[in-house]
């Protein structure tokens, strides 16, 4: 019999609801079943947690081809209507009396990646996979990130912090700011959304009103950062005091930028691993990932994304993902694989490291 309960928490209030539910189908998948009882938490849009009946319904569909065939709204139409059909009763969040001994969490995005949850599972004394509160909250925020890197000594892209209602309250002036600071094309990024949520490839001026507009609404604090030239490069962390980095991985994305219609619905980015830059810009860049790893006090895992300009040998930190994609096209579980880490192996890699963290 298995030895150990583990809580497979996805969904989540985020806006990356749907992704958390394909990721926690893919570990669901991988956790050996000899070693590990796995009860499936779900929590809808609303907050309402739910625990193995209908959870374990969600993670049966087949939640990739429906994002692909059906409108975003047709399928939170859905797995609201599954979760109200049903009216089962909410998980009382008793870990303990449901005899949970670890937590392993899918949650990308707000409500989930933040240190929201972590500080509740911390609170209720049931460790968890990936990174602590701290480390979660201080990579949920591009700006704050960036801050910290910056000072360990890790380059990052030319950027301004703007309020969300600083804009709204003025937009001209935020607009005549950022034409006298930026040359054209710059980003637009909502400062806690991750799966490349909101963000927007600013061309020329015609088009920085509605990529404002659009990141504002989402996010109160937003990002304009210089466009980098440089191929895109990213790099998997596994481990706690002693963590170990992947091989490079590299992303060629299929339309202007990697956005969220070309990770996760047209599937036309191309992946390479090992990424195509030479050995040594290779090593520097695992490097510096376990640098910012270090740095922003991350344990368990991390995705970590850079670019890279192979003529110059500039290393550009981009953002960390502290609870990183297990779906099926996922840079994570491959990295890791590449390195001698297969996803079930992985799998319970990440479930030791977070036991570990009992005696720490």
């Amino acid at each position: 019999m298995p030895s150990t309960t583990v809580a497979l928490i996805f969904g989540g209030r985020s806006t990356e609801h749907e992704i958390s539910i394909i990721s926690a189908k893919s570990i669901a998948a991988n956790i050996s079943i000899e070693r590990y009882k796995v009860i499936p938490i779900y929590i809808t849009r609303e907050g309402q947690w739910l625990c193995d009946g209908i959870a374990r319904e969600i993670l049966d569909l087949d939640l990739s081809a429906l994002l692909r065939s059906s409108s975003p709204e047709a399928v939170a139409i859905t797995l609201h209507d599954m979760a109200e059909r049903r009216g089962q009763k909410s998980f009382d969040l008793d870990f303990k009396a449901a005899g949970i001994d670890v937590a392993f969490l899918t949650l990308h995005g707000t409500y989930g990646e933040d240190g929201r949850v972590q500080g509740f599972l911390d609170t209720c004394s049931i460790p968890y996979t990936g990174c602590g509160v701290l480390a979660s909250a201080l990579t949920m925020d591009k700006a704050l990130t960036k801050l910290c890197v910056a000072d360990a000594g890790l380059a990052v892209a030319p950027s301004i912090t703007l309020l969300s209602v600083d804009y709204q309250a003025d937009p001209e002036k935020t607009h005549a700011l950022i034409n006298r600071q930026f040359e054209y094309p710059f980003f637009v990024k909502p400062a806690n959304l991750g799966s490349s949520i909101g963000i927007s490839k600013v061309h020329h001026v015609d088009q920085l009103h509605q990529a404002l507009k659009s990141a504002c609404l989402l996010d109160s604090k937003v990002l304009v950062e210089k466009a980098i030239k440089g191929r895109e490069i990213e790099v998997a962390v596994l481990g706690n005091e002693h963590p170990v980095v992947s091989v490079c991985g590299e992303i060629e994305p299929g339309s202007d930028f990697y956005d969220y219609q070309d990770k996760y619905i047209h599937n036309t980015a191309k992946l390479f691993i090992p990424a195509r830059i030479p050995d040594e810009l290779q090593e520097q860049v695992r490097s510096a990932a376990l640098k910012a790893y270090k740095a922003l006090g991350c344990r368990g895992m991390s995705r970590i994304d850079f670019f890279v300009d192979e003529q110059t040998g500039t290393i550009i930190l981009n953002e960390v993902n502290t609870i990183p994609g297990f779906t099926d096209i996922s840079m994570y579980p491959r990295l890791m694989e590449a390195s001698g880490t297969p996803f079930p192996e992985l799998a319970e890699r990440l479930l030791q490291l977070a036991l570990e963290t009992i005696q720490s």
